[in-house]
């Protein structure tokens, strides 16, 4: 998949050289702009509503936290008694997630960098990931389900930017400027298409749409992929 080979460059260039610090802020508890807030309370809500897609106990399941950053969602799946493969394409994401992990839950937890399909990180019961396919054209996201299908035992949990007007003029928009110095460009996505596109590409399951959240600056759709 070379798009998605170049997708993937271009976003560790950025969080893994670029929006380190501006990722840590915005995940912790530190004072964030009125903008960042948005997006901070736009966040915690998505994760809620991803991980109420899974059993409440999840002791015995195997999780891919697939682009793991800074580590929230692993804390929360561990919680709930699960083994996490955590993994981000950042290693100074996965660094700062490793720290923040307590300390009773490191023996449920693999921390990993690189490329979260990889095939020898094995097979799942769930994968989450959360905005990490945001930057993905439609037929590399049906690739990328069609290649987590096979490993993955109930569903595939992630989020998109929707297909909104105001989405997609400031996609528009963004596709004037030069790439330098700005983050890599979401792609908003309908989920009919994202379904057309996971056919083609021959994942055998079903999607559908979880909930969309609108919190200021913060828009996503959470999807589901039942395999």
């Amino acid at each position: 998949m070379p798009e998605y080979a170049d997708t993937l460059t271009r976003v560790e260039d950025y969080f893994d050289r670029t929006a380190t610090k501006t990722w840590e802020r915005l995940t912790s508890d530190a004072p964030v702009s009125k903008v960042r807030e948005t997006v901070r309370a736009g966040r915690d809500r998505m994760r809620e509503v991803m991980l109420a897609q899974l059993p409440d106990d999840l002791t015995g399941h195997r999780i891919l936290d697939a682009g793991c950053g800074a580590g929230q969602m692993t804390i929360e799946l561990a919680k709930r008694g699960a083994q996490v493969t955590a993994v981000d394409i950042s290693p100074s994401l996965v660094e700062i997630a490793q720290k923040r992990l307590p300390r009773q839950f490191e023996k449920q937890v693999t921390f990993q960098s690189g490329d979260m399909l990889c095939d020898t990180r094995g097979t799942f019961d769930h994968v989450l990931a959360m905005d990490s396919l945001i930057y993905y054209e439609a037929h590399d996201i049906g690739a990328i389900l069609a290649k987590l299908a096979p490993r993955v035992g109930n569903s595939v949990v992630f989020t998109v930017a929707p297909r909104t007007p105001f989405l997609m003029t400031f996609w528009g928009l963004g596709k004037l400027f030069p790439r330098a110095d700005r983050s890599p460009t979401m792609i908003p996505h309908a989920p009919a298409r994202l379904a057309h596109a996971a056919r083609d590409a021959g994942a055998m399951g079903y999607l559908r749409e979880v909930e969309r959240i609108n919190s200021g600056f913060y828009i996503s759709t959470a999807l589901e992929f039942a395999t």
